[in-house]
């Protein structure tokens, strides 16, 4: 879970308002702007390096997540949306959905919200990270091979981690926002070739979050493009209320359409 920056209640709501807000942006922003905009999918497998837990914060008990989920590789997708308007200005919706759970042991007796998860008996472990973005970005450099951008953006966070073990479950619902530096660099190798930086990120005493795609991209005469390449999204909190780290590793391919 990355750095909490505002907090939002009625999760499940809200969590359905999102969705319905950004499948009617997507459907009248395509009929309004063709000729503008690129609508993209993004798969592959996702696996941990680290996903730390302590909940509370303060008094929970530290456990390691990946004994429970394991490190994957895990298949997810992503959904991208992009407007660009003026010879400089682009609007970006993404949409991030993550979940892994699995079964294993922990190396010791845990007490997560409150509830005690013992040792060496089998326990499932939940891992939710949904994100839901809206990205500025300004091109400040364009010329011969070289494209830069910055913007900023906002992100909406919905996570959870969920602890069962036979009759005990307890779930830490996250729902909130978090402002995030944009940048963007694309270097086009040829006509159709291109690589692409692609990083979003913020820091703050008590967390930080960074998300970077390396890519190269190729484009095709009918509007189509494809790319592959590695993302790293990395984060976490450390406050009174919850104590969470992850590190995130994603081969991605994605292909996309250019209208």
């Amino acid at each position: 879970m990355l750095y909490q920056i505002v907090e939002i209640g009625d999760a499940h709501g809200l969590r359905t308002k999102l969705c319905m807000w950004f499948s009617m942006v997507l459907v009248i922003t395509s009929s309004v702007v063709a000729g503008d905009l690129d609508v993209r999918v993004e798969s592959g497998g996702v696996w941990f390096s680290r996903n730390d837990v302590r909940i509370p914060g303060d008094d929970g008990t530290k456990f390691d997540m990946l004994d429970l989920t394991g490190k994957g590789p895990d298949p997810y997708v992503r959904f991208y949306a992009t407007y660009a308007f003026g010879e400089r200005h682009a609007l970006r919706l993404a949409l991030a959905p993550l979940q892994v759970e699995g079964t294993g042991r922990l190396r010791e007796d845990v007490t997560f919200r409150g509830e005690v998860f013992t040792a060496d008996t089998p326990a499932k472990g939940r891992y939710r990270f949904n994100t839901y973005r809206l990205t500025y970005r300004l091109t400040v450099y364009d010329r011969a091979r070289w494209r830069l951008g910055l913007g900023a953006a906002v992100l909406v966070r919905d996570a959870a981690i969920t602890l069962e073990q036979g009759a005990r479950s307890q779930t830490k619902d996250d729902l909130g926002l978090v402002p995030l530096v944009h940048l963007y660099g694309k270097y086009r190798l040829n006509d159709r070739v291109s690589v692409i930086l692609d990083a979003e990120g913020a820091w703050s005493p008590m967390g930080r979050a960074f998300d970077v795609s390396l890519a190269a991209q190729y484009d095709f005469d009918s509007g189509w493009f494809a790319a592959a390449g590695y993302r790293t999204l990395e984060g976490g909190a450390d406050n009174d209320s919850v104590y969470t780290f992850a590190w995130l590793h994603y081969a991605h391919a994605m292909v996309g359409y250019r209208f």
